[in-house]
């Protein structure tokens, strides 16, 4: 009996500390009952869908769970919600994956939540939602908003202008979830700012600490002013800048290094090329002992440091500069300068061309990518895969399903299904995870379409016959069934959702 009061009490323990924590989580749990009455009380809100056994949610846990603390006290909520107990709640709002983030303004206003998935990007991000899209501004606020975040923008504006306060305001709504915007008419502010209006001011906690546009106020020359004054001048690759350098439109030159040290060093040295080249090419340092395996993603040596790289970001092309020079402002002045005057190939990392293909799905190298996928007249459905990817396994066998029905069908010369290694072979696609299934129809080889569904057959057949040219319609050979009982043929929740899941590079 002593054991068994022991073991209660153990438990009774053990439920209180749950219990605590729950209490001190500053993040809202919410269910189907609840849910609604709390987005009408609230005026923003950040709702995280997630899964108790999706990784990526639980990674995402602690940097929202801090978020969540600092909000608190600008009364911004962070709730979640858990699609396992809570399948209609978040199938009425299009949940596919996990964790999706949604920010809601009331239940009628619900956007994506495009930022990163750490604390101080969570919290940058939703303090600009919670902001209007422009901030008056006068002598008593201007100080204190111009350290407000990283990256702040004021408009000195004249009252009357109203041509350039209509442009500010409408580029201000473009990007609110990127900067934080401000503006002011007073002529005394203008004036201590030695700005004459209209002119625009960023401010930024690094380089120079402020950049000046006082040209014309017109929609694309301060959007890519503001694109290029708020990228330092060398900046530093990491998971927050990453996807954010990869969506500039212009390369990237990658500085990798070992220490902290180190990456000063050479970021210093080759800060002129990085003023010379700014706004057409990107300079960041990368720390090589964390992210050193990335050098191979850009045909560089994984154990060879410090060592240099551009990548053409558009088109995935990879400039390695050669590890056995030494890395200086002339040397990388020379290659930087033979990149931009289209001197330098670029390298391409291919797996042997196959010679023969066989089986069903057609294997795709770096060597042969353009021959086979960018081929104008088929219809070309690919597999982006690493070899150690479980999502990738899993597919494999009804990948070759699919692929067997179109070889034996009508359209065996108009439809190709096909695969390539992304770890192995350059591809142009940039690829943020595996599996990643793009089609690239006929004729249209310029706006290849990504496949986000569940991976089943069936589906990726209707996909095909959807966004294909040749509208190819093949049947899925349907196996006689077997009466079983209902729970061992139904698919749970989580399994379903797994079929859309991919493993992160």
């Amino acid at each position: 009996m002593r054991s068994a009061r022991n073991i209660a009490l153990g438990l009774l323990a053990a439920a209180a500390v749950v219990s605590a924590a729950d209490a001190a989580s500053d993040v809202v749990q919410l269910k189907k009952d609840d849910f609604d009455a709390f987005i009408k009380e609230n005026s923003l809100v950040l709702a995280e869908f997630f899964a108790p056994w999706c990784g990526h949610c639980k990674a995402l846990a602690p940097e929202y769970e801090e978020a969540a603390t600092t909000l608190k006290e600008k009364d911004i909520k962070l709730v979640k919600v858990d699609c396992t107990e809570e399948q209609d709640l978040c199938q009425s709002y299009g949940v596919e994956g996990y964790p999706t983030l949604k920010i809601f303004r009331g239940p009628e206003n619900i956007t994506p939540y495009s930022g990163q998935r750490k604390a101080a990007a969570i919290t940058s991000y939703m303090i600009k939602q919670s902001l209007p899209a422009v901030s008056t501004l006068n002598a008593e606020t201007l100080e204190d908003f111009k350290t407000a975040d990283k990256v702040v923008l004021v408009a000195y504006v004249d009252a009357s202008d109203k041509s350039s306060n209509d442009v500010y305001t409408a580029v201000a709504e473009k990007y609110r979830d990127n900067y934080l915007f401000g503006a002011t008419n007073d002529a005394a502010l203008a004036e201590a700012e030695g700005v004459t209006p209209p002119a625009l001011v960023l401010y930024k906690q690094f380089d120079e600490g402020k950049a000046v546009f006082s040209e014309k106020f017109e929609e694309e020359a301060i959007a890519s002013f503001t694109k290029t004054a708020s990228t330092p001048l060398v900046g530093e690759v990491g998971p927050e800048t990453y996807s954010d350098y990869m969506s500039a439109g212009i390369p990237l030159a990658y500085i990798f290094a070992e220490t902290p040290e180190e990456r000063k060093e050479l970021g210093d040295a080759l800060k002129p090329l990085a003023e010379q080249y700014r706004g057409k090419i990107n300079f960041a340092t990368i720390d090589a002992k964390s992210f050193g395996a990335h050098a191979g993603n850009l045909n560089l040596p994984t154990d060879k440091f410090p060592s240099f790289a551009i990548q053409e970001t558009v088109k995935n092309q990879k400039f390695p500069f050669s590890v056995d020079e030494e890395i200086t402002l002339e040397t990388i002045g020379k290659f930087v300068e033979d990149f931009s005057t289209g001197k330098i190939e670029p390298s391409l990392k291919s797996e042997p061309i196959p010679e023969t293909q066989e089986g069903p799905v057609t294997v795709v190298v770096g060597k042969t990518y353009e021959e086979i996928v960018l081929d104008d007249s088929k219809d070309v459905l690919i597999e982006f895969y690493a070899p150690w990817c479980g999502h990738c396994k899993a597919l494999a066998p009804k990948y070759d399903e699919l692929a067997a029905l179109y070889v034996n069908s009508e359209f065996k010369d108009k439809v190709v299904i096909a695969k390539v290694d992304a770890t192995a072979n350059d591809v142009p696609d940039e690829i943020k995870g595996f599996p990643t299934i793009k089609l690239y129809p006929a004729g249209d080889k310029s706006s290849p379409v990504t496949y986000s569904g569940s991976r089943t057959v069936e589906d990726l057949i209707t996909f095909v016959k959807e966004n294909g040219k040749y509208k190819a319609d093949v049947e899925e050979k349907k196996e006689e069934e077997t009466p079983v009982a209902t729970s061992a043929t139904e698919t749970t929740s989580s399994e379903a959702a797994k079929e859309t899941e991919h493993d992160e590079l």
